[in-house]
Protein backbone atom coordinates (compact mmCIF):
# COMPACT_ATOMS: atom_id res chain seq x y z
CA UNK A 1 0.00 0.00 0.00
CA UNK A 2 1.34 3.41 -0.77
CA UNK A 3 2.41 5.63 1.92
CA UNK A 4 -0.24 8.55 0.66
CA UNK A 5 -3.12 5.82 0.63
CA UNK A 6 -2.03 3.89 4.17
CA UNK A 7 -2.25 7.65 5.66
CA UNK A 8 -5.58 7.82 4.09
CA UNK A 9 -6.72 4.75 5.66
CA UNK A 10 -5.56 6.32 9.06
CA UNK A 11 -7.46 9.62 8.48
CA UNK A 12 -5.14 11.84 7.27
CA UNK A 13 -3.57 12.81 4.44
CA UNK A 14 -0.08 13.25 3.59
CA UNK A 15 1.69 15.11 0.18
CA UNK A 16 4.98 12.64 -0.46
CA UNK A 17 7.15 12.52 -3.97
CA UNK A 18 7.94 9.68 -4.20
CA UNK A 19 4.76 8.35 -3.13
CA UNK A 20 6.63 4.75 -2.21
CA UNK A 21 5.10 1.54 -1.28
CA UNK A 22 4.96 0.12 2.10
CA UNK A 23 5.24 -3.17 2.87
CA UNK A 24 5.43 -2.87 7.06
CA UNK A 25 6.01 -0.29 10.00
CA UNK A 26 7.68 -0.55 13.27
CA UNK A 27 9.49 1.95 16.11
CA UNK A 28 12.00 -0.75 16.04
CA UNK A 29 15.17 0.12 14.03
CA UNK A 30 16.34 -4.40 14.27
CA UNK A 31 12.88 -5.41 12.34
CA UNK A 32 13.47 -3.07 9.44
CA UNK A 33 13.19 -4.62 6.26
CA UNK A 34 13.03 -3.04 2.49
CA UNK A 35 9.55 -1.15 1.90
CA UNK A 36 9.31 -0.45 6.12
CA UNK A 37 8.10 2.93 7.17
CA UNK A 38 9.72 3.66 10.33
CA UNK A 39 8.74 5.35 13.30
CA UNK A 40 10.93 7.60 14.94
CA UNK A 41 9.14 7.90 18.68
CA UNK A 42 10.68 9.59 21.67
CA UNK A 43 10.83 7.28 24.83
CA UNK A 44 11.54 7.79 28.24
CA UNK A 45 14.92 6.15 28.22
CA UNK A 46 15.78 6.33 24.00
CA UNK A 47 15.16 8.61 21.36
CA UNK A 48 14.22 6.83 18.20
CA UNK A 49 15.31 9.82 15.97
CA UNK A 50 19.06 8.18 16.69
CA UNK A 51 18.18 5.30 15.27
CA UNK A 52 16.87 6.79 11.81
CA UNK A 53 20.51 6.11 10.24
CA UNK A 54 19.89 2.65 11.26
CA UNK A 55 16.57 1.85 9.80
CA UNK A 56 17.67 3.56 6.39
CA UNK A 57 20.33 1.15 6.26
CA UNK A 58 17.88 -1.47 6.59
CA UNK A 59 15.75 -0.63 4.23
CA UNK A 60 13.24 2.23 5.62
CA UNK A 61 11.51 4.01 2.69
CA UNK A 62 10.05 6.59 5.06
CA UNK A 63 10.28 8.46 8.36
CA UNK A 64 7.50 9.11 10.89
CA UNK A 65 8.69 11.33 13.65
CA UNK A 66 6.60 12.68 16.90
CA UNK A 67 9.68 15.35 16.97
CA UNK A 68 12.17 17.14 14.54
CA UNK A 69 14.14 14.78 12.27
CA UNK A 70 16.28 14.49 9.31
CA UNK A 71 16.87 11.40 7.24
CA UNK A 72 17.69 10.81 3.36
CA UNK A 73 14.37 9.93 3.23
CA UNK A 74 11.09 11.43 3.38
CA UNK A 75 10.49 12.44 7.19
CA UNK A 76 6.49 13.33 8.11
CA UNK A 77 6.07 14.98 11.33
CA UNK A 78 3.42 13.58 13.26
CA UNK A 79 3.04 14.30 17.07
CA UNK A 80 0.55 11.45 17.55
CA UNK A 81 2.95 9.20 16.22
CA UNK A 82 2.03 6.72 18.75
CA UNK A 83 -1.55 6.51 17.62
CA UNK A 84 -0.46 6.54 13.65
CA UNK A 85 1.96 3.35 14.54
CA UNK A 86 -1.10 1.43 15.91
CA UNK A 87 -3.44 2.30 13.27
CA UNK A 88 -0.99 1.43 10.35
CA UNK A 89 -0.35 -1.55 12.14
CA UNK A 90 -3.63 -2.64 12.30
CA UNK A 91 -4.64 -1.86 8.99
CA UNK A 92 -1.29 -4.00 7.61
CA UNK A 93 -1.80 -7.11 9.90
CA UNK A 94 -5.93 -7.48 8.50
CA UNK A 95 -8.95 -8.35 10.73
CA UNK A 96 -8.55 -9.08 14.54
CA UNK A 97 -10.78 -11.37 16.19
CA UNK A 98 -14.81 -9.86 16.22
CA UNK A 99 -15.24 -8.95 19.98
CA UNK A 100 -12.49 -7.62 21.34
CA UNK A 101 -12.31 -7.02 25.24
CA UNK A 102 -10.00 -5.11 27.31
CA UNK A 103 -9.20 -4.58 30.74
CA UNK A 104 -7.59 -2.68 33.07
CA UNK A 105 -6.77 -1.75 36.37
CA UNK A 106 -4.22 -2.35 38.97
CA UNK A 107 -4.80 -5.48 40.22
CA UNK A 108 -7.15 -8.29 38.69
CA UNK A 109 -6.72 -7.89 34.90
CA UNK A 110 -4.72 -10.85 33.94
CA UNK A 111 -7.57 -12.56 36.20
CA UNK A 112 -10.23 -11.23 34.41
CA UNK A 113 -9.52 -11.54 31.31
CA UNK A 114 -8.54 -15.39 31.78
CA UNK A 115 -12.09 -16.25 33.22
CA UNK A 116 -13.42 -14.17 30.48
CA UNK A 117 -11.55 -16.34 27.93
CA UNK A 118 -12.98 -19.73 29.84
CA UNK A 119 -16.51 -17.97 30.24
CA UNK A 120 -16.63 -17.50 26.32
CA UNK A 121 -15.17 -20.85 25.90
CA UNK A 122 -18.33 -22.54 28.19
CA UNK A 123 -20.57 -20.64 25.20
CA UNK A 124 -19.04 -22.53 22.60
CA UNK A 125 -16.77 -19.93 21.27
CA UNK A 126 -13.14 -19.76 20.03
CA UNK A 127 -11.94 -17.67 22.39
CA UNK A 128 -8.02 -16.08 23.43
CA UNK A 129 -6.50 -14.67 26.27
CA UNK A 130 -3.57 -12.23 26.51
CA UNK A 131 -1.27 -10.62 28.88
CA UNK A 132 0.88 -10.87 31.99
CA UNK A 133 0.73 -14.59 31.65
CA UNK A 134 1.11 -14.45 28.10
CA UNK A 135 -1.23 -15.82 24.96
CA UNK A 136 -3.45 -18.57 26.05
CA UNK A 137 -5.06 -20.36 23.24
CA UNK A 138 -5.49 -23.78 21.65
CA UNK A 139 -3.96 -22.42 18.69
CA UNK A 140 -0.28 -22.49 17.80
CA UNK A 141 -0.16 -18.80 17.17
CA UNK A 142 3.20 -17.66 18.47
CA UNK A 143 2.99 -15.26 21.77
CA UNK A 144 3.83 -12.02 21.59
CA UNK A 145 6.91 -10.38 23.40
CA UNK A 146 6.13 -10.86 26.99
CA UNK A 147 4.44 -7.81 27.87
CA UNK A 148 0.75 -7.01 29.86
CA UNK A 149 0.45 -5.08 26.65
CA UNK A 150 2.78 -5.98 23.52
CA UNK A 151 3.95 -3.51 21.42
CA UNK A 152 1.02 -2.52 18.82
CA UNK A 153 2.71 -3.82 15.92
CA UNK A 154 2.79 -7.65 17.58
CA UNK A 155 -0.18 -6.97 18.96
CA UNK A 156 -1.87 -6.59 15.68
CA UNK A 157 0.12 -9.11 13.98
CA UNK A 158 -1.07 -11.87 17.23
CA UNK A 159 -4.94 -10.70 16.82
CA UNK A 160 -4.65 -11.25 13.06
CA UNK A 161 -3.03 -14.68 13.28
CA UNK A 162 -5.69 -15.48 15.84
CA UNK A 163 -8.53 -14.41 13.65
CA UNK A 164 -6.92 -16.94 10.82
CA UNK A 165 -6.67 -19.41 12.91
CA UNK A 166 -10.42 -18.96 13.70
CA UNK A 167 -9.94 -17.70 17.21
CA UNK A 168 -13.40 -14.94 17.18
CA UNK A 169 -13.16 -14.11 20.69
CA UNK A 170 -9.94 -12.12 22.61
CA UNK A 171 -9.76 -10.88 26.18
CA UNK A 172 -6.66 -8.79 26.60
CA UNK A 173 -4.73 -6.68 29.32
CA UNK A 174 -4.46 -2.85 28.61
CA UNK A 175 -1.63 -1.49 31.22
CA UNK A 176 -1.41 1.76 31.91
CA UNK A 177 2.03 1.95 30.39
CA UNK A 178 0.12 0.21 26.74
CA UNK A 179 -2.65 2.79 26.76
CA UNK A 180 -0.45 5.59 27.66
CA UNK A 181 2.03 4.84 24.68
CA UNK A 182 -1.41 4.02 22.34
CA UNK A 183 -0.26 0.29 22.06
CA UNK A 184 -4.33 -0.59 21.48
CA UNK A 185 -5.52 2.46 19.52
CA UNK A 186 -5.54 0.58 16.39
CA UNK A 187 -7.86 -1.67 18.01
CA UNK A 188 -11.97 -2.15 17.10
CA UNK A 189 -12.87 -2.73 20.88
CA UNK A 190 -16.66 -4.39 21.71
CA UNK A 191 -16.09 -4.27 25.96
CA UNK A 192 -13.79 -2.82 28.24
CA UNK A 193 -13.35 -3.25 31.99
CA UNK A 194 -12.13 -1.63 34.99
CA UNK A 195 -11.33 -3.75 37.99
CA UNK A 196 -10.17 -0.70 40.46
CA UNK A 197 -7.37 1.77 41.18
CA UNK A 198 -4.92 1.58 44.17
CA UNK A 199 -1.13 2.82 44.00
CA UNK A 200 1.14 1.36 41.16
CA UNK A 201 4.01 2.33 38.87
CA UNK A 202 3.87 5.87 39.93
CA UNK A 203 8.17 5.65 39.02
CA UNK A 204 6.56 6.00 35.41
CA UNK A 205 3.51 8.37 35.90
CA UNK A 206 4.71 10.38 38.68
CA UNK A 207 1.38 10.70 40.95
CA UNK A 208 -1.72 8.75 41.09
CA UNK A 209 -4.03 11.52 39.05
CA UNK A 210 -1.46 10.73 35.68
CA UNK A 211 -1.94 7.11 36.65
CA UNK A 212 -6.09 7.70 36.24
CA UNK A 213 -5.59 9.24 33.50
CA UNK A 214 -3.60 7.24 31.53
CA UNK A 215 -6.19 4.28 32.58
CA UNK A 216 -8.82 6.11 31.67
CA UNK A 217 -7.85 6.38 28.05
CA UNK A 218 -9.82 2.92 27.66
CA UNK A 219 -12.97 4.50 28.35
CA UNK A 220 -12.27 8.06 27.54
CA UNK A 221 -11.21 7.20 23.56
CA UNK A 222 -10.84 3.63 22.56
CA UNK A 223 -13.94 2.14 23.90
CA UNK A 224 -16.10 2.90 20.91
CA UNK A 225 -20.14 4.55 22.31
CA UNK A 226 -21.71 1.66 21.33
CA UNK A 227 -19.63 -0.75 23.79
CA UNK A 228 -20.09 -2.53 27.26
CA UNK A 229 -18.38 -0.63 29.99
CA UNK A 230 -17.89 -3.05 32.51
CA UNK A 231 -16.78 -1.65 36.05
CA UNK A 232 -16.46 -2.73 39.44
CA UNK A 233 -18.35 -0.01 41.77
CA UNK A 234 -16.59 -0.59 44.83
CA UNK A 235 -13.77 1.03 43.76
CA UNK A 236 -12.16 4.49 44.81
CA UNK A 237 -14.76 7.42 44.32
CA UNK A 238 -12.66 9.50 41.89
CA UNK A 239 -12.01 6.97 39.54
CA UNK A 240 -15.83 5.38 39.69
CA UNK A 241 -17.21 8.83 39.28
CA UNK A 242 -14.93 9.91 35.89
CA UNK A 243 -16.10 6.27 34.31
CA UNK A 244 -19.81 6.86 34.91
CA UNK A 245 -18.92 10.27 33.16
CA UNK A 246 -17.40 8.63 30.47
CA UNK A 247 -20.29 6.26 29.78
CA UNK A 248 -22.88 9.03 30.45
CA UNK A 249 -21.32 11.37 27.99
CA UNK A 250 -20.61 8.69 25.15
CA UNK A 251 -23.86 6.84 25.44
CA UNK A 252 -22.05 3.63 26.48
CA UNK A 253 -23.67 0.06 28.24
CA UNK A 254 -22.31 0.71 32.26
CA UNK A 255 -22.24 -2.43 33.87
CA UNK A 256 -21.35 -2.25 37.37
CA UNK A 257 -20.46 -4.93 39.90
CA UNK A 258 -19.39 -5.78 42.91
CA UNK A 259 -21.10 -5.09 46.33
CA UNK A 260 -22.09 -1.55 45.64
CA UNK A 261 -22.58 -2.85 41.67
CA UNK A 262 -26.38 -2.44 40.16
CA UNK A 263 -25.85 -4.87 37.07
CA UNK A 264 -24.32 -7.58 39.31
CA UNK A 265 -24.08 -6.71 42.91
CA UNK A 266 -22.36 -9.20 45.31
CA UNK A 267 -24.57 -9.83 48.33
CA UNK A 268 -22.54 -11.86 50.07
CA UNK A 269 -19.46 -14.74 50.20
CA UNK A 270 -19.58 -17.58 52.56
CA UNK A 271 -16.25 -19.40 52.38
CA UNK A 272 -16.36 -23.36 51.89
CA UNK A 273 -13.04 -25.39 52.17
CA UNK A 274 -12.53 -25.06 48.35
CA UNK A 275 -13.90 -21.28 47.49
CA UNK A 276 -16.91 -19.98 48.43
CA UNK A 277 -21.08 -19.73 47.76
CA UNK A 278 -21.64 -16.01 46.67
CA UNK A 279 -24.81 -14.46 46.70
CA UNK A 280 -25.48 -12.82 43.54
CA UNK A 281 -28.60 -10.08 42.76
CA UNK A 282 -29.13 -9.68 39.00
CA UNK A 283 -30.62 -6.22 37.80
CA UNK A 284 -32.01 -6.10 41.32
CA UNK A 285 -33.53 -9.89 41.56
CA UNK A 286 -31.11 -12.45 43.46
CA UNK A 287 -30.83 -15.60 42.20
CA UNK A 288 -30.24 -19.14 43.52
CA UNK A 289 -26.45 -19.65 45.39
CA UNK A 290 -23.39 -19.69 43.30
CA UNK A 291 -20.71 -22.00 43.93
CA UNK A 292 -17.10 -20.56 43.15
CA UNK A 293 -14.36 -22.77 43.04
CA UNK A 294 -11.85 -20.22 44.08
CA UNK A 295 -10.87 -18.63 47.29
CA UNK A 296 -11.25 -14.58 47.91
CA UNK A 297 -13.33 -11.76 47.77
CA UNK A 298 -11.11 -10.29 45.26
CA UNK A 299 -11.32 -13.35 42.95
CA UNK A 300 -15.57 -12.91 43.22
CA UNK A 301 -15.26 -9.40 41.99
CA UNK A 302 -12.80 -10.39 39.23
CA UNK A 303 -15.71 -13.39 37.98
CA UNK A 304 -18.15 -11.01 37.86
CA UNK A 305 -16.36 -8.47 36.53
CA UNK A 306 -15.50 -10.78 34.01
CA UNK A 307 -19.16 -12.33 33.91
CA UNK A 308 -20.16 -8.10 33.07
CA UNK A 309 -18.44 -8.43 30.25
CA UNK A 310 -19.33 -11.59 28.57
CA UNK A 311 -22.67 -11.34 27.19
CA UNK A 312 -23.98 -9.02 24.38
CA UNK A 313 -27.82 -9.23 24.71
CA UNK A 314 -29.09 -8.91 27.65
CA UNK A 315 -31.05 -11.75 27.28
CA UNK A 316 -28.09 -14.03 27.72
CA UNK A 317 -27.42 -12.72 30.91
CA UNK A 318 -28.25 -16.03 32.58
CA UNK A 319 -26.62 -18.14 30.45
CA UNK A 320 -23.36 -16.87 31.55
CA UNK A 321 -23.77 -16.39 35.23
CA UNK A 322 -24.63 -20.20 35.10
CA UNK A 323 -20.97 -21.11 33.61
CA UNK A 324 -19.36 -19.30 36.66
CA UNK A 325 -19.01 -22.38 38.95
CA UNK A 326 -16.90 -23.84 36.35
CA UNK A 327 -14.28 -21.59 36.66
CA UNK A 328 -11.12 -22.54 36.98
CA UNK A 329 -7.86 -20.48 38.85
CA UNK A 330 -5.49 -18.87 37.06
CA UNK A 331 -2.06 -19.21 37.23
CA UNK A 332 -0.21 -17.73 40.16
CA UNK A 333 -2.82 -15.83 41.11
CA UNK A 334 -4.09 -17.04 45.05
CA UNK A 335 -3.15 -20.18 43.33
CA UNK A 336 -2.94 -23.03 45.91
CA UNK A 337 0.25 -24.79 45.88
CA UNK A 338 0.53 -27.13 48.11
CA UNK A 339 -1.21 -28.72 51.03
CA UNK A 340 0.95 -30.14 53.81
CA UNK A 341 -0.34 -33.56 55.63
CA UNK A 342 -1.27 -31.71 58.90
CA UNK A 343 -3.41 -29.39 56.82
CA UNK A 344 -1.99 -26.33 56.33
CA UNK A 345 -2.19 -24.95 52.68
CA UNK A 346 0.55 -22.70 50.97
CA UNK A 347 -0.73 -20.16 48.26
CA UNK A 348 1.11 -18.02 45.75
CA UNK A 349 -0.46 -14.91 44.32
CA UNK A 350 1.17 -12.03 42.26
CA UNK A 351 0.26 -9.31 44.95
CA UNK A 352 3.02 -7.07 44.82
CA UNK A 353 0.61 -3.67 45.72
CA UNK A 354 -0.07 -2.73 49.24
CA UNK A 355 -3.94 -3.23 47.50
CA UNK A 356 -3.14 -6.72 46.15
CA UNK A 357 -1.60 -7.58 49.03
CA UNK A 358 -4.11 -6.73 51.66
CA UNK A 359 -6.57 -8.07 49.29
CA UNK A 360 -5.38 -11.86 49.51
CA UNK A 361 -4.49 -11.58 53.37
CA UNK A 362 -8.02 -10.30 53.33
CA UNK A 363 -9.59 -13.03 51.17
CA UNK A 364 -7.52 -15.71 53.09
CA UNK A 365 -8.10 -15.17 56.13
CA UNK A 366 -11.75 -16.65 56.34
CA UNK A 367 -10.07 -19.43 55.07
CA UNK A 368 -7.87 -19.90 57.93
CA UNK A 369 -8.25 -21.97 60.96
CA UNK A 370 -5.12 -21.21 62.50
CA UNK A 371 -2.20 -18.78 61.54
CA UNK A 372 -1.53 -16.79 58.78
CA UNK A 373 1.56 -16.67 57.68
CA UNK A 374 2.87 -13.98 54.42
CA UNK A 375 6.38 -14.11 52.88
CA UNK A 376 6.71 -11.13 50.74
CA UNK A 377 9.12 -8.20 49.52
CA UNK A 378 9.18 -5.41 47.20
CA UNK A 379 10.34 -4.52 43.22
CA UNK A 380 13.68 -2.73 43.11
CA UNK A 381 13.84 0.57 40.50
CA UNK A 382 10.30 0.63 41.34
CA UNK A 383 7.87 3.14 43.17
CA UNK A 384 9.75 3.27 46.78
CA UNK A 385 6.40 4.13 48.69
CA UNK A 386 4.78 1.55 48.23
CA UNK A 387 7.70 -0.44 50.88
CA UNK A 388 6.52 0.55 54.07
CA UNK A 389 2.90 0.50 53.00
CA UNK A 390 3.09 -3.21 52.23
CA UNK A 391 4.79 -3.58 55.73
CA UNK A 392 2.04 -2.18 57.47
CA UNK A 393 -0.66 -4.06 56.09
CA UNK A 394 1.59 -6.92 56.56
CA UNK A 395 2.50 -6.30 60.32
CA UNK A 396 -1.65 -5.63 60.57
CA UNK A 397 -2.89 -8.99 58.67
CA UNK A 398 -0.60 -11.67 58.73
CA UNK A 399 -0.18 -13.11 62.32
CA UNK A 400 3.85 -13.95 61.06
CA UNK A 401 5.55 -11.88 58.15
CA UNK A 402 8.56 -13.02 56.66
CA UNK A 403 10.61 -10.13 54.75
CA UNK A 404 12.73 -11.11 51.60
CA UNK A 405 14.09 -10.30 48.30
CA UNK A 406 11.49 -9.64 45.54
CA UNK A 407 13.24 -8.63 42.27
CA UNK A 408 15.67 -6.28 43.32
CA UNK A 409 16.97 -5.19 39.80
CA UNK A 410 19.80 -2.77 40.59
CA UNK A 411 18.93 -1.69 43.82
CA UNK A 412 20.87 -2.50 47.55
CA UNK A 413 18.59 -5.89 48.38
CA UNK A 414 18.92 -5.01 51.86
CA UNK A 415 17.64 -1.51 51.60
CA UNK A 416 14.48 -2.37 49.88
CA UNK A 417 13.75 -4.79 52.98
CA UNK A 418 14.99 -2.68 55.21
CA UNK A 419 12.14 0.25 54.27
CA UNK A 420 9.87 -2.75 54.41
CA UNK A 421 11.12 -3.50 58.03
CA UNK A 422 10.53 -0.49 59.07
CA UNK A 423 6.85 -0.47 58.91
CA UNK A 424 6.79 -4.28 60.36
CA UNK A 425 9.39 -4.52 62.90
CA UNK A 426 8.43 -7.70 64.31
CA UNK A 427 8.60 -9.64 61.11
CA UNK A 428 11.15 -11.99 59.88
CA UNK A 429 13.78 -10.90 57.74
CA UNK A 430 15.52 -13.96 55.51
CA UNK A 431 17.15 -12.05 52.65
CA UNK A 432 17.31 -15.72 50.13
CA UNK A 433 13.52 -15.82 49.10
CA UNK A 434 14.01 -19.66 48.89
CA UNK A 435 15.10 -19.86 52.56
CA UNK A 436 12.54 -17.19 53.37
CA UNK A 437 9.80 -19.93 51.83
CA UNK A 438 11.12 -22.95 53.95
CA UNK A 439 11.10 -20.81 56.99
CA UNK A 440 7.08 -20.02 56.38
CA UNK A 441 6.52 -23.24 55.77
CA UNK A 442 8.56 -24.82 58.41
CA UNK A 443 6.31 -22.77 60.89
CA UNK A 444 2.85 -24.53 59.87
CA UNK A 445 1.18 -25.63 62.22
CA UNK A 446 -2.26 -27.58 61.85
CA UNK A 447 -4.75 -25.29 59.94
CA UNK A 448 -2.45 -22.70 58.99
CA UNK A 449 -2.18 -20.91 55.65
CA UNK A 450 1.02 -19.15 53.95
CA UNK A 451 0.87 -17.51 51.35
CA UNK A 452 4.11 -16.57 49.44
CA UNK A 453 3.29 -12.69 47.66
CA UNK A 454 4.96 -10.60 45.39
CA UNK A 455 5.84 -12.69 41.90
CA UNK A 456 2.99 -15.40 41.85
CA UNK A 457 3.36 -16.79 37.52
CA UNK A 458 6.83 -15.34 37.24
CA UNK A 459 9.43 -18.10 36.70
CA UNK A 460 12.66 -15.87 37.29
CA UNK A 461 14.31 -13.13 39.86
CA UNK A 462 15.87 -10.14 38.72
CA UNK A 463 18.85 -9.62 40.64
CA UNK A 464 21.00 -7.22 38.96
CA UNK A 465 20.24 -7.39 35.16
CA UNK A 466 20.28 -11.13 35.50
CA UNK A 467 17.11 -12.97 35.61
CA UNK A 468 17.91 -16.32 38.19
CA UNK A 469 15.84 -18.72 37.47
CA UNK A 470 13.19 -18.67 40.12
CA UNK A 471 9.59 -20.07 40.34
CA UNK A 472 7.66 -19.62 43.29
CA UNK A 473 5.35 -22.39 42.61
CA UNK A 474 8.34 -25.07 42.15
CA UNK A 475 10.34 -23.98 44.94
CA UNK A 476 6.75 -24.56 47.32
CA UNK A 477 6.35 -28.12 46.34
CA UNK A 478 9.52 -29.02 46.50
CA UNK A 479 10.05 -27.74 50.07
CA UNK A 480 6.98 -29.52 50.75
CA UNK A 481 8.02 -32.73 49.33
CA UNK A 482 4.90 -32.38 47.16
CA UNK A 483 6.87 -31.46 43.81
Amino acid sequence: MHLSKLFLQCGSSVSVSPDPEISAVTADSRQVRPGTLFFALRGTRQNGAAFIPQAVANGAVAIVADHPAEASVPVILRPDASHVLARMASLLAGPAPAFLAAVTGTNGKSSTVEFLRQLWLLQGYRAASLGTLGLISDTDVLPPPSLTTPDPVSLANTLAALATAGVDHVALEASSHGLEQHRLDGLRLKAAGFSNLTRDHLDYHGTIEAYRTAKLRLFDDLLPAEGIAAVNADMDPDTLNALQAAAAQRGMTLRTVGRTGTTLRLLDATPTPSGQILRIALRGTELPPVSLSLPGLFQADNALLAAAMCWENEDDAMAVLECLPKLTGVRGRCERAAELSNGAAAYVDFAHTPDALERVLGSLRPHTAGRLVVVFGAGGDRDRGKRPLMGEIAARMADLAIVTDDNPRTENPAEIRSEIHAACPDALEIADRRSAIAAGLNALGQGDILVVAGKGHEQGQIVGTTILPFDDRTVVRELAGVA
